[in-house]
């Protein structure tokens, strides 16, 4: 089997404290943002690293953005949670998630001036925070979410304006309607594309609400990236075949009107030829797959969807893969 290797996208300054990340993401533009505790505790250790937590709250909370290389601070005061996920805002404040319960307020808003906006809850089994290039951010849900009886986390996929509204909710229609949970992301500036599971389905939702359904032949991917007609789902397993799911396996489908067709598979490795082991859930946004190991949040590497094929006339013409884009150039 071919293989195909991450590229280096962005990486944490050495002068700070990686120990001390409770986040990180990539936000709509592009940019590499880390969230710090400067006065963290470490209560315990998981997936070979120790995990950070605030030693109190509220507490004053340090962002770190590398816009293509140029690095500048953010301070987000009073923060009310123990964040486990972030993103920036399009109006330029930040959105920030902790581990409470349905009925507590685990998000929380911030303006651009570093100030608490607003707390309201964020429902139950959280898997995805993915801000949008417009008016606000969209949540994911896992099954624990979706059999809650949370109303926010029962649909699977929400979306939000960035002062914590909620503004709608995605849900295929039948025969996918039974929503277990959302396994798979990816929010561009046109559309926003989800995997769900049971039925496997790919839904697309464009600016104006309409839906797109097509049936995906890879069932519980990690991670997705489209690009026109293409798609590339990371890991998840082919369905009818009886194997396990790779996380290290990348899918590339060509869809139609009503599905998507299996074209290749690949293995994804790291530079040096290792293959990529368990990692933490990627951040996709349009052709690119952005994703770091568990064992450090201070690397973002970045696997960005090929156009295989261009339609010339009457054949098709083979391209070599596109280079990933340099980091802030989204």
């Amino acid at each position: 089997m071919t293989k195909v290797a991450l590229r280096p996208y962005a990486l944490l300054p050495r002068q700070y404290d990686e120990r001390k990340v409770l986040a990180t993401t990539i936000d709509p533009r592009g940019r590499a943002l880390w969230l710090i505790c400067p006065d963290a505790r470490f209560p315990r250790r998981w997936a070979g690293r120790d995990v950070p937590a605030p030693v109190g709250l509220p507490f004053d909370a340090l962002v770190v953005i590398d816009d293509g290389g140029r690095v500048r601070e953010r301070t987000l005061h009073e923060v009310a949670v123990n964040p486990k996920a972030f993103d920036a805002l399009p109006g330029g404040g930040f959105v920030l998630s902790g581990t409470m319960g349905p009925d507590a307020p685990s998000g929380q808003i911030f303006g651009p001036d570093g100030r608490s906006r607003r707390r309201f809850p964020l429902g139950t089994g959280l898997t995805h925070l993915v801000a949008d290039h417009r008016t606000g951010f969209w949540t994911g849900y896992d099954d624990e979410g979706a059999y809650s009886g949370d109303r926010v986390s029962t649909d699977g996929l929400v979306r939000w304006d960035d002062r914590g509204n909620l503004t709608g909710v995605v849900r295929p229609p039948a025969p996918h309607h039974r929503v277990a949970g959302v396994s798979a992301v990816n929010v561009s500036p046109s559309a926003v594309h989800a995997v769900y599971w049971p039925g496997v389905p790919l839904v697309e939702t464009g600016p104006g609400g309409t839906l797109r359904v097509r049936t995906l032949p890879v069932s519980d991917p990690s991670g997705l990236a489209i690009d026109a007609d293409r798609l590339l789902l990371l890991g998840g397993t082919e369905r009818g075949t009886g194997t396990a799911a790779r996380t290290h396996a990348v899918h590339h489908l060509r869809l139609t009107a009503d599905k998507a067709v299996l074209v290749g598979r690949e293995e994804l490795v790291f530079p040096n030829g290792d293959l990529v082991g368990r990692h933490a859930r990627p951040v996709c946004r349009g052709p690119n797959v952005f994703l770091h190991t568990r064992r450090t949040l201070r690397q973002w590497w970045v696997l960005t969807s090929p156009r295989l094929f261009t339609r010339c006339g009457s054949g098709d013409v083979r391209h070599p893969p596109a280079h990933p884009v340099a980091p802030g150039a989204l």
